[in-house]
């Protein structure tokens, strides 16, 4: 059954100072469902509206191939990351996504592939193995230095924000089928609160 979660944020200034004296912010976001319980897993980007970020090249990022399953089965990384598929199980594996975002396929392996693959376009990335159906994982792919991936307690923490207004975008693989991540567009001056809704399965 589908229902409204919650997305609580809170912006919150740090004491650390970046280049030109301007004072680091870490935006705190918390993501409850209609409950109250915390959804973890969900992926949390913010994108500044009046400036443009300067992307740094990324270590590499593994998606394990373990007992049947996708470990972590929900990544995000920022645009140009090469992503690895090690492949742990006694079995081969065959991974491949048909996503827009990125299509690759590495045909029936075992161990680790001979070269990762590099996400070099924004977007939501399906991954499955053609071998075994019920293996399945998710990659957002961000034009943005700024996320992070909620823990347990459905929190988030963004950090080294400059002052300005942002596009907060929020997404869990618990939505339904194509639905685009939620987006709020703040501004991060000072401690405060937003909310917005969250369409979430299960909770």
């Amino acid at each position: 059954m589908t229902f409204f979660g919650q997305l609580r944020w809170a912006a919150t200034a740090g004491a650390l100072l970046i280049c030109g004296n301007a004072a680091a912010l870490t935006l705190q976001v918390d993501v409850v469902g209609k409950t109250g319980a915390p959804l973890a897993d969900a992926v949390v980007y913010a994108t500044p509206v009046n400036t443009k970020v300067q992307l740094k090249p990324q270590p590499l990022v593994n998606i394990v191939q373990i007992n049947k399953s996708f470990v972590p089965k929900m990544t995000i990384v920022q645009t140009g990351t090469d992503i690895s598929f090690p492949n742990k199980d006694s079995i081969g594996h065959d991974v491949y996504s048909f996503s827009p975002a990125k299509t690759f396929e590495l045909k029936l392996y075992s161990g680790v592939p001979a070269k990762p693959i590099l996400f070099d376009k924004s977007g939501l990335v399906t991954i499955g193995c053609n071998i075994h159906d019920q293996m399945i994982a998710y990659v957002m792919v961000v034009d943005t230095p700024y996320f992070a991936k909620t823990d347990a307690k459905g929190v988030a923490h963004l950090e080294g924000l400059v002052p300005g207004d942002y596009d907060v975008k929020a997404w869990h693989y618990s939505l339904a089928d194509g639905a685009s991540p939620v987006m709020r567009r703040i501004s991060v001056q000072s401690d405060q609160n937003v909310t917005v809704p969250l369409d979430a399965v299960g909770n």
